[in-house]
């Protein structure tokens, strides 16, 4: 054999070097791939998020920043002339007295919603032990929250009428009758706050009722074999297990206080001292013709609930609890 011959016998292949160039493009294939789908998973929630972000910057973020443009101007609302009138709009807020004193009637409502939450919390405890018909009073307790707040507005309209519902009830009693529930501030504003406990109670039931539930049973159980009553389970079980909703329902319970509209706009419009913020800065918006200066009260109104959830949320941090 010659030398030539020797040397081509020890060539590998030619199928071998072509195996040896394929392995070699799959090795540096491999980690592009890897890159590709970390790159997919990377925006692949994105994906998601774009239509609701969509959405939300449209008919959220736009008109705020819109709103905050008009408060520093002496727009109509129809005229195409929006004159630039710096911080006036907000000078006349705080220096008239008509345009901050409603914030008192924001009190009332405050109050009515401490009360709901207490009633939620009782009844959200005792409905969430086993007890006969409890289903139907948890139906019966969130019934009025999925009711329309015009058409509650216009049924107690008529309850609190002279001579309405309310008035034949007491007389079954022999009270007296003869008063006139919306026509002086004081019992015209208890009046509406009575309505926004009935109808909001149901849904602070719920938020409570899905706190509870999602107790561990096994808690119940040791604290039963250990002898502890009713008031022992909540006050060391459920009261520290539900206290991020109860956070959350005190802000829900501020937020709502300074921005009631539905039921006094329905029932009273806002005459005998029942006008909240809300009612009053629509008015001036649509009925004097004030957009600026209502953009003005609707900021203000916006960065006091922001002040106040800050503030509570640093006396009150959310907490993880640990019961176990």
């Amino acid at each position: 054999m010659t030398e030539t011959t020797k040397t081509a016998a020890a060539r590998p292949p030619r199928a071998g070097t072509s195996w040896r160039r394929t392995g070699t493009a799959s090795a540096h294939g491999a980690p592009q791939r890897r890159g590709q789908g970390r790159t997919l998973r990377r925006i692949t929630p994105w994906m998601f998020l774009a239509v609701p972000l969509a959405l939300l910057i449209t008919f959220t973020y736009i008109p705020v920043g819109n709103m905050i443009y008009y408060s520093f101007t002496d727009w109509d609302g129809v005229s195409p002339d929006r004159n630039f009138t710096g911080v006036d709009n907000y000078s006349q807020i705080f220096t008239r007295p008509e345009l901050f004193r409603v914030f008192f009637v924001s009190f009332y409502y405050l109050a009515a919603s401490a009360v709901q939450i207490v009633v939620a919390l009782y009844f959200a405890t005792v409905l969430s032990f086993d007890l006969r018909f409890r289903n139907l009073f948890k139906g019966i307790l969130f019934f009025p929250y999925l009711i329309n707040g015009v058409a509650i507005g216009f049924v107690f309209l008529y309850f609190f009428q002279d001579g309405g519902t309310l008035d034949s009830v007491l007389s079954w009693f022999g009270a007296d009758t003869d008063r006139a529930w919306l026509g002086d501030p004081t019992s015209a504003n208890t009046s509406l706050a009575g309505v926004s406990v009935w109808r909001f109670t149901g849904l602070n039931f719920v938020l409570f009722l899905g706190a509870i539930q999602s107790i561990p049973g096994e808690l119940y159980e040791a604290a039963q074999l250990d002898g502890a009553s009713r008031w022992q389970q909540f006050r060391h079980i459920i009261a520290p297990s539900i206290k991020p909703v109860l956070s959350l329902s005190i802000i829900l319970a501020v937020s709502g206080s300074l921005s009631v509209f539905e039921i006094p706009y329905i029932m009273t419009g806002g005459a005998t001292g029942t006008s909240t913020f809300v009612i009053q800065t629509v008015k001036l918006a649509f009925q004097f013709n004030k957009t600026g200066l209502a953009s003005a009260a609707a900021v203000v109104l916006l960065v006091i609930i922001l002040l106040i959830t800050w503030i509570q949320r640093r006396l009150v941090p959310d907490d993880k609890v640990d019961l176990v």
